[in-house]
């Protein structure tokens, strides 16, 4: 979902780019400044002047090919590509908090009543359903501690907002290790 909302965002973001490029073609504004040539103290060129204000960037031929290449996937290709930097660049995935919480569980209980015959569960979803008001600062940082990447304010948000799904997707030991953390921190967990 993450990958997702990214991938849009980009795209969004370089098509506005490619507009604006084009609008500043279309109206030539430009200052007698950007005219005049300038010769670096480095004979490669690598390094070039900073454009001035409002003046089109310019990109590499090879960067502007990887968008090109970008801009034609599939989504279930973005998806692969999204799987294949996290593990090429070791990037961890980032937890977010659930934005329709209360949406997801529902759908889950159609699939799962769809089922007839039911294996034995191997991935937990570690569900946070209640706290003792009296730990609650206790349990807010321990939630801090358990999901990567938030911060104690989006922790006591999330505490506040109960019931709600702290891991999806771990495997029965690592749910019972956080379901001892969070019980022992004064909350009521549920693995479904």
């Amino acid at each position: 979902m993450y990958c997702t909302r990214y991938c849009i965002r980009t795209a969004l973001r370089i098509a506005g780019n490619t507009h604006r490029q084009e609008l500043l073609r279309q109206t030539p504004a430009l200052c007698t400044l950007r005219h005049l040539k300038t010769t670096t103290a480095n004979p490669s060129g690598a390094i070039l002047a900073p454009p001035l204000d409002g003046a089109p960037k310019q990109y590499s031929p090879k960067i502007q090919q990887l968008v090109n290449d970008i801009a034609s996937l599939t989504l279930l290709e973005v998806s692969d590509l999204n799987d294949l930097l996290k593990k090429t660049l070791n990037i961890q995935d980032v937890g977010m908090m659930p934005m329709g919480a209360m949406a997801a569980p529902a759908a889950q209980a159609t699939e799962e009543d769809d089922l007839p015959v039911k294996k034995e569960q191997t991935h937990f979803i570690v569900k946070l359903t209640e706290l003792k008001a009296a730990e609650k600062v206790k349990l807010i940082k321990e939630v801090k501690n358990c999901m990567q990447g938030l911060n104690l304010v989006q922790a006591k948000k999330l505490v506040e907002s109960l019931p709600q799904e702290i891991r999806v997707n771990v495997s029965k030991e690592e749910a019972e290790k956080l379901k001892a953390a969070l019980e022992a921190a004064g909350g009521t967990v549920v693995l479904e």
